[in-house]
């Protein structure tokens, strides 16, 4: 059996962009990854019990079938879709990464 991984992306949103930022996660950003084939679906979360002065804390999940699929997903799309996040949002936004398995 493979082993199940979450990317976590964990991105803090400036107020002035949160609203259409979420926008084109739900309708663009977020289907463009899992339409590489490289996860199953994603989830959208809100951190709560954070400080929010400076932004809105997302993150973001997307759930792969197995290690070797993140890992094409890293070596192949990974660089374009960072990119193009920061082509759109600039320097509104920060983010990074975290990998998580799956283990129940």
């Amino acid at each position: 059996m493979a082993t199940q991984i979450i990317y976590n992306v964990t991105s803090q949103v400036s107020h002035a962009i949160a609203d259409a930022w979420l926008q084109w996660m739900r309708s663009e950003h977020i289907p463009r990854i899992v339409a590489t084939g490289c996860f199953t679906h994603a989830a959208i979360l809100r951190l709560t019990e954070v400080d929010d002065t400076e932004g809105i804390t997302y993150a973001v999940q997307y759930h792969s079938e197995s290690r070797e699929l993140y890992n094409q997903y890293v070596t192949v799309f990974a660089v374009d879709h960072r990119q193009l996040a920061t082509d759109k949002w600039g320097e509104s936004f920060i983010a990074f990464n975290t990998v998580l398995q799956v283990v129940n």
